[in-house]
Parts: C-alpha cells; structure tokens; sequence
C-alpha cells in the first residue's frame, strides 16, 4: 500500500516540478490573472512577461485563445516558445470556459476585451500586437480583430477559419498579415471550409478569396504584402485538429510568423514545450494513481471493506461484456446529439456538453439493467442496497477532498494544470463547485446503475485485485477505442471521418482514459468492500469534477443573478 502510495507521490511531484520549469522558465515570468471587461464580466488568463519588457523598453506581444471546451493552459505550448523569444503572451480563457464568467460565447467570445487588455498593459509594444487562435479561438481573436482593426498587427488561426460563426468574411485585406495553420487531417474541414477533406481546401474558393488568388494556394509560399498588411500564408501539418497543440511543426509555424510579422526581440532555438506536457502529464497519473491506495487506507479506518476473498464473482459473462463495449458508442452520437437539443444549457444544469453525455449517461445505464434482467433473469437491482451505504459513500468524499485539496494545492503554486493532450483536470472555481453540485446525483446514479449491471455478473477468477478491475477498465474503455480506430481509420485513408461527427469524435478521445479510469476504481472499490456505493460514489465526485471544470458554460446558474 505505501509503495503504490509513494510511487504516485513521486509522479505527482516530479511531473508538477518538470512541468513548473518549464511553463516559468528563464527569461519571462507567469501570472494568473482576472480583469474586467465591458460589462463587469470577469476574465481570467494566464499573463507571461519577458524580463527585459518595461514602459521605457516596451516589448512585442501576442493574445493567444484556446479553442472549445478548453482553457488558457491548452495554448500552453504556443505561449511558451513565445515568451522564450521575447514576446509578452496573453492566454486567455474564452467567457464561459476556465475562470472566466459565463456565458459562453458571449461578447465575442471574450476577444475583444481581451485584446484592449492585452494594449493596456504599460510594458507592451501596442505598434507590435499579434492575435493567435486556435479552433473557436480564431474566431474569439477575429472578432478581437474586427473590434479593433488597427489594434493588431498579424495573425495566426490554427486548425481555424474567417466568415465562421459571425465572424468577418475573409478577403484580401482582413486578418491583417495572416498565417493560416490547417492540419492535413482536421476533423473542422466541412464546417470551416466546406470540403470533406481537410487537403482539399487549398481550392475552395474561400481559401482562394482570402488569399486573392485565382490558382490553388501553395503552402508555404508568401502571398500579398508585409509592409501593407496584406500578406498570406499556409501551412498543413500532418496532424489532426487537437494534433494542433501538440505539433511542433503547428508551433514552429506560428512562432517564425510572429518573428517575421512582429519582429523577433531574441533568437532561441528549438522548442521546449513538450516537457511541460510531459510534466503535467506524469502529475495527472500520480493523482489518478493515488485515488485507490487512499480509498483503501480511507475505508480500512471506517470498517467498509471486507475480508480479501468474500466477494462472490460469476463465471466471465460474454453477455454483459458485448453489452459494455457496444452499447455505449452505438448511442454516443445520436444520444449525446439529442441530450444537447432535449436539455440546453439552462440555469440547473447550465453545461450543454454536460448535458449530452448526461442523457447518454443514464440511457446507458438503464438500459443495460434492462438487457441483464432479460438475458439473465437476474435482477441487477437487488446488488445495491443500503448496507454499508453511508460509510462507503463517507470515505468516498474523503478520498475526493484528499485528490482535490493536493491538486488545488499544487495549481495554485505552480500555475499548472494536471492534463496531457486533452486529458485534462483543473481545480474547480467557486462557480463551478455550484454547477459540480448540481450534475453530481445524476452522474453518481449513473456509475450505481453502471455497476449494478456489470458487478457480480463479470468475474475474472484467478486474478489478483488489481488485475482483475485492470481487466474492468479494458472493458469499459475498449469501445471507445473501437469508436476512434474507426473513426481516424478512415481520416487517414480516406480523408475524412467515416461518421461526420468531429466535435464528439474528438470528445470521444477522452473517454477511453476516463472510462478506464472508471472501470478500474469501480472495480477495486467493488472487491475492496463487496457493494457498489464506494466505487459509484467515489466516481460520481471525481468523473463530475473532471467534467464541470472541463468544458464550457452555457447558461447563468440560478443563484447567479
């Protein structure tokens, strides 16, 4: 128990110091702040300053915007490079997303504010100002752009596109000195670029107008003037749409436009980015590593568990596992589809993302009730009961408020989350621990009911603890993968997705290291106390957690007027 223990710890602190470094290193410094917009919203962002920047010596800067569902750390890498070079950096959460006051979407997405801001700062260059986006953060930096016209000098839209979502139609002359970074296998190609395939859009005649060109676009080429702002360029990574934040070709690519663009204030080579990534990764598996070791020790004090051994497992059921690997991707799309139409944000549940995967959620656990009870004759019901219930869900909260006061601990001294790629957890706002209220009983009924019908029915006889709930996470996540070999199967054949879902495909990326996760804890919590309220309840807090502070808010809680 204390080696697992300890090996976590080891991973949570190196990775959180690796990840420190890095993301405030030599040469400019981090800080998290919050500021006010136009209407007294509050907007948050992470501000980086190279030293050297002063009223008297002013210094080149970029405002940077995450895309949908993401937060200001998710530019991290682009932020990084830049400060290294010289460059003041402003990453900015969208309104509605991170810290910053909901609605999203609203004020335009928060980029104009975030751009006057940006040209408040007395240390800035405000002849020298770029705007990168990635995704909706192109749009957030267009609408900053078509805000404040001579307020900005270049721009880079990654995985992004003009004349999308109320923003200005591109033409010769708007975005000033662009660079437009479209990833070979972006999932966005149709909406953006009204083509099917992400390669295709070098002929679309919107590309061309941008570009004021008759003929395909070339990338790399430099199209229009620098000194008249009307200057063009294109790049294609041979990655996909989140493959955006992780390529450091993408990077590499808008740092040099910035050089060229803005002026380059130091020369550094190379790209340091990725060990930050590295870094928050290893502290996000040291907080999912400590999760059972604590239950254990947690339920051990408040007598919930049982002698090794007495929980009763059936013969491996070809049934319930069939059941668990298909029956979720069958319904995510179309499910989470109509759960966002059926349920909009709204001040209850005010999260339409949340709400989608919620409708799934509970369809699916019910559901499969319904199909155990018919092919079994069991009734899964009768596995939950009130026995044990209220300790077990005691050392559930436990469990949880341990991993979250450590993670909110390390956030607020390090300036870091705790992801990889879009894997990510963040320490909740005061805001979010209502809306975390609010979504909790569904979600925790959801993991009971998941239980219920998988428990007891599936055994893996033989197997230690630990390689059996292993075995339960494989089963719970495998789907997914199913979902995504699919999926990217045919991006990478044929160009494009074969079910015409990108925003849930790449949602879907997730879920196969959360649901793991889920299967894993479910499993260790079932053998650990042989019912299902410590494992449901302990997934219920976290799975809730990581979801409420992850995506975007759509709607004003009712306690907020």
């Amino acid at each position: 128990m204390m080696v697992r223990i300890l090996v976590a710890v080891v991973f949570l602190s190196a990775g959180s110091l690796l990840a420190m470094l890095v993301h405030d290193g030599d040469g400019y410094s981090v800080t998290d702040i919050r500021f006010a917009d136009g209407e007294g919203r509050t907007m948050s962002a992470l501000l980086y300053q190279p030293d050297g920047a002063t009223a008297a010596a002013p210094a080149p800067a970029v405002l940077a915007v995450h895309g949908y569902i993401n937060s200001s750390e998710t530019q991290s890498g682009y932020a990084i490079e830049l400060a290294r070079r010289g460059f003041g950096v402003l990453a900015l959460d969208q309104t509605g997303h991170g810290y910053s006051d909901p609605v999203a979407f609203s004020a335009g997405f928060g980029g104009p504010a975030g751009l006057d801001y940006l040209r408040s700062l007395p240390w800035v260059d405000r002849d020298r100002i770029g705007l990168e986006g990635h995704s909706m953060g192109g749009w957030t930096v267009l609408m900053a752009a078509m805000a404040n016209p001579a307020g900005y000098s270049a721009m880079v839209l990654q995985g992004s596109s003009t004349g999308t979502f109320g923003t200005g139609e591109g033409t010769a002359d708007f975005p000033r000195n662009l660079l437009l970074v479209f990833s070979q296998f972006d999932e966005f190609s149709g909406f953006m670029w009204g083509t099917d395939k992400a390669q295709d859009i070098v002929s679309t005649d919107k590309l061309k107008k941008l570009f004021a060109t008759d003929a395909t676009v070339v990338p790399g080429r430099l199209y229009g003037d620098l000194t008249a702002g009307t200057a063009r360029q294109f790049a294609m990574p041979p990655v996909t749409h989140p493959g955006d934040h992780i390529s450091a070709e993408a990077i590499g690519e808008a740092v040099n436009w910035f050089e060229l663009t803005l002026g380059a204030p130091t020369t550094v080579h190379g790209q340091i980015w990725f060990w930050k990534e590295i870094g928050t990764g290893l502290a996000l598996l040291g907080l999912a590593l400590l999760v059972v070791p604590v239950t254990t020790m947690v339920a051990g004090k408040l007598r919930v568990t049982v002698e090794p051994g007495r929980v009763t497992e059936a013969p491996l059921s070809a049934t319930t596992v069939v059941l668990s690997l298909l029956l979720p991707i069958i319904t995510f799309y179309p499910l989470q589809n109509l759960g966002a139409a059926w349920l909009p944000g709204n001040s209850l549940f005010p999260q339409q993302i949340t709400n989608g995967i919620l409708v799934w959620a509970l369809f699916n656990g019910f559901v499969s009730l319904v199909v155990v009870r018919l092919v079994s004759g069991q009734n899964p019901l009768a596995s939950i009961h009130a026995s044990g219930a209220g300790r077990a869900s005691l050392a559930a909260f436990v469990t949880a408020a341990v991993i979250c006061l450590l993670a909110t601990l390390i956030a607020s001294v390090s300036l870091i989350d705790f992801r990889f790629w879009v894997v990510a957890l963040k320490p909740m706002s005061l805001l979010q621990w209502g809306i975390f209220l609010c979504y909790l009983l569904p979600f925790t009924l959801f993991f009971l009911l998941l239980g219920a019908g998988y428990h007891g029915r599936t055994g893996w006889q033989g197997q230690s603890v630990a390689g059996a709930s292993f075995r339960d996470g494989v089963v719970f996540s495998a789907g997914f993968v199913l979902l995504l070999l699919v999926q990217y199967g045919s991006m990478f054949t044929a160009g494009s997705l074969l079910i015409n879902e990108p925003l849930l495909t790449i949602v879907a990326i997730q879920f196969v290291p959360v649901m793991f996760f889920v299967g894993y804890v479910s499993g260790c919590c079932y053998r650990l106390t042989g019912q299902l309220w410590l494992g449901a309840t302990l997934n219920g807090l976290l799975i809730t957690w990581y979801m409420v502070a992850g995506t975007a808010t759509h709607a004003l809680p009712f306690w907020v007027s």
